[in-house]
């Protein structure tokens, strides 16, 4: 299930907003007017990569997540939940929205560390920070490293990076990327600097020439493992442990308290070691090998066994990487049970078919027991029952069949998952074990069930409940049916029949990254959408709706050339009648639905890339637009004629008013205004800067639908609704509510007065409503 890998969608989205939000950054002149509104999130739960599951050593239930895109989250027993800990990250620092690592302190439970930065290539105009919290995450301070960090960038599964000091807490350790080696803080991080004595920053990159600048991102050193008998309390930790990212030099010791350090006398060669896990009582280190950094690869791997007292090395391997019958993946997640140490975990990374593998040794790993077993091929057994009643969704839709191409094996739906890196077991309860994937958290109360026999079976269940964490790349709000629907990076998208309930299954076809979707204005059950469908294993990046998302039919043929969905745009009437701006190639319309395989003709008279939109009112009427110039149709976009509209913006969106033939707002480095259907637009003075646009049900006493934009108005970043078409506007998110890189999309709700959906880069899809 590789379709629901996280990083292409979310870097391309980074790439186009980064010069935008720019605009954004000047500090407040003035303070604008706001108006309180209550913040919640559309409840998906999951839908992105969560690569570290923290767990405290010293306080029960004090558990924290690290999501690569989407911030730093930390555990409600109460409610079984996660509790978002960085939503007020704002447009400034946008980039610390990706979640490096965390450390938790287990001297002073209250303690917590994140090392936050979203990419190390240059599309983060920031360096990475060191954010620092005595109240267990609810307030932050932060300081300023003088580098870049990748919570998005290859090998973001590998660690911890950041590591306390067991016996003086004080003492930080963080391993660092690009070549910038070992750093450490002894005033609890509020200051850093390089352990210079340190002699090997990592060499490894997965594709030192890539020409995109982002598999040449080395991971450098990648995690730190204290070994608390060699201090006291109050008294430095002698021996300390750390991981490089080097396939030849990937394990490093100090026993003199960080002062020097040496490599370690017969560490395996070939691999690099993911994570690195302590048993202090009988004295191993356990370390989990990969041939590559992950978290999409790894083909080759073994589990090794370090003996602390005399430096014996054992492989553990449940399949070792000198099995080529059967070796195809590398190790990620390990874990031990530190109430029975010789209980050990450990996860393929990555095995992709027919399901991911996770091992359990009750007996340090001398023999293994694996969570599915092949009976007769396409069967196999489980050694768990998965209940998903709280998150349905994750019953993906079946991918297509390779043209031509057998069944596969009967694969349980949904699996055990994919790119599993963090894998822990509670260090106080024996029975509760958690997991990362690229769409979820899953888990187990009634993990100890597992050892009973060799039939018995652990209950699985998602334990995401809080966590949203999907790239939002279109919404919209028709004026009948479901109040929302939404285009996602990487799981598609779904019908939001009610915002407070998890979906229950996501688009089919089209089930990997959906870029735009649209609605016929005046048939709003006629729905449309493209995204980036699997073209070579038969999946085109079309469909079609005409029940308002319950069912789709997807095309059986496109336009040569195209390689992603682009964006589309229906007739305000529906009737067939759609615009296609498709990736790789030109501007399309269709009379037809577009399913058929005749169905597409090339527009004339507007350029390839061109954002495409329909006219709210006139079924014939489309609209497009790049690169500041703005093309009109009237012929349902056979035809495109470019508007005499000057002085616009080179990169924008723009939509037109429901109810109102030609009015369009367009948001770009300001506000845009058309009445006559893009011949001539008006900038709006009081708006400095804004993302998107979006319309809703209008005020009482208005005729005109309340618009919404994220953006800054009155030198203040924001979310703002305006009643009186852009004359006035109030501010309606807070500084608590902010989501860092969010606003690429934004709608209003027509039936509801006061209502917007946001989309957000990683947080997912927030709402909210005005406070009485």
């Amino acid at each position: 299930m590789k379709l629901l890998q996280a990083a292409p969608s979310h870097r391309a989205f980074f790439a186009g907003l980064a010069c935008l939000i720019q605009v954004l950054l000047t500090p407040p002149a003035t303070a604008v007017v706001s108006q309180p509104y209550t913040w919640k999130s559309v409840q998906i739960q999951g839908g992105g990569f969560v690569p570290g599951i923290i767990f405290n050593q010293t306080q029960p239930n004090l558990i924290y997540a690290r999501t690569d895109i989407g911030g730093a989250y930390r555990w409600n027993q109460a409610t079984s939940s996660w509790i978002p800990l960085n939503d007020d990250v704002d447009y400034s620092n946008w980039g610390s929205m990706g979640c490096v690592s965390i450390a938790t302190d287990p001297v002073n439970p209250n303690n917590v560390y994140v090392a936050a930065g979203m990419y190390t290539n240059g599309w983060d105009p920031n360096n990475g920070v060191i954010m620092r919290s005595s109240d267990q995450g609810n307030t932050w301070a932060t300081t300023s490293l003088p580098f870049t960090l990748g919570g998005n960038m290859p090998g973001r599964g590998m660690g911890e990076r950041l590591a306390i000091d067991p016996n003086k807490n004080s003492i930080l350790y963080y391993a660092a990327s690009d070549g910038h080696g070992l750093w450490k803080s002894t005033d609890s991080a509020v200051t850093w600097s390089q352990v210079t004595s340190f002699p090997n920053v990592g060499n490894y990159a997965e594709n030192p020439n890539d020409v995109n600048n982002y598999a040449n991102h080395p991971p450098g050193v990648v995690w730190v493992t204290f070994d608390k008998r060699t201090g006291s309390s109050g008294n430095a930790t002698q021996t300390i442990y750390v991981g490089v990212a080097d396939l030849q030099n990937n394990l490093y010791k100090s026993t003199d308290g960080g002062a020097t350090w040496v490599r370690v006398v017969g560490q395996p060669t070939g691999f690099m070691a993911h994570h690195g896990v302590l048993d202090e009582v009988n004295g191993f280190l356990y370390l989990s090998y990969n041939n590559n950094a992950g978290p999409y690869d790894g083909s080759l791997g073994d589990v090794w066994k370090y003996a602390t007292a005399d430096g014996t090395w054992t492989r553990i391997s449940p399949v070792p990487s000198t099995d080529t019958a059967n070796a195809y993946f590398g190790y990620g997640g390990l874990t031990i049970d530190r109430q029975n140490p010789s209980t050990i975990m450990v996860a393929a990374l990555n095995s992709w078919w027919p399901d991911s593998i996770i091992w359990r040794s009750i007996n340090g790993g001398i023999t293994w027991s694996k969570i599915w077993n092949w009976t007769s091929y396409p069967n196999y057994s489980t050694r768990y029952i998965m209940n998903i009643t709280a998150c349905p969704w994750l019953k993906l839709p079946p991918k297509p069949l390779p043209r031509g191409g057998r069944p596969g094996p009967n694969v349980p739906n949904p699996g055990v998952g994919w790119m599993i890196e963090s894998l822990e077991i509670d260090p106080f309860n024996s029975n509760r074990v958690m997991w990362g994937t690229g769409a979820t958290v899953f888990g187990s109360n009634n993990l100890t069930t597992w050892d009973v026999s060799t039939t018995s079976q652990i209950t699985i269940q998602p334990m995401a409940k809080g966590i949203e964490e999907t790239a939002v790349l279109d919404l919209i709000s028709p004026p009948s049916g479901a109040p929302l629907l939404s285009a996602l990076g990487d799981i598609g998208g779904f019908v939001h029949s009610d915002v407070t309930v998890v979906p229950v299954t996501c688009w089919t076809p089209i089930a990997g990254t959906n870029r735009s979707i649209d609605f016929a204005e005046l048939s709003p059950g006629y729905v449309v959408r493209v995204g980036d469908g699997n073209n070579a294993n038969g999946e085109f990046n079309f469909a079609l709706s005409t029940n308002g998302g319950s069912t789709w039919t997807g095309a059986v043929a496109q336009p040569a050339g195209v390689t992603g969905g682009g964006n589309v745009a229906v007739s305000a009437t529906g009737g067939g009648k759609i615009v296609w701006s498709p990736n790789g190639a030109g501007v399309f319309y269709t009379t037809n639905g577009g399913t058929a395989k005749t169905s597409w003709k090339a527009a004339s008279g507007i350029p390839a890339g061109a954002q495409v939109r329909s006219d709210r009112v006139n079924g014939t009427r489309f609209y497009g637009f790049l690169n500041g110039l703005f093309y009109s149709s009237t012929n349902g976009g056979q035809t495109f004629v470019q508007t005499a509209a000057t002085n616009l913006p080179p990169y924008a969106q723009f939509k037109a008013v429901p109810g109102r033939e030609g009015d369009l707002w367009m948001a770009g480095d300001g506000l845009w205004h058309s009445t006559n259907s893009g011949a001539s637009f008006t900038k709006l003075a009081n708006v400095e800067a804004a993302i998107s646009v979006g319309y809703g049900k209008a005020a009482t006493g208005q005729t005109y639908p309340a618009v919404f934009i994220s953006g800054q108005v009155d030198g203040v970043s924001g979310v703002f609704r305006s009643d009186d078409a852009g004359m006035t506007w109030v501010r309606i998110n807070d500084d608590q509510h902010v989501y860092g890189n969010s606003g690429y999309c934004i709608t209003g709700d027509p039936r509801i007065y006061g209502r917007v959906y946001l989309g957000t880069n990683g947080r997912g899809i927030v709402y909210a409503d005005p406070i009485p």
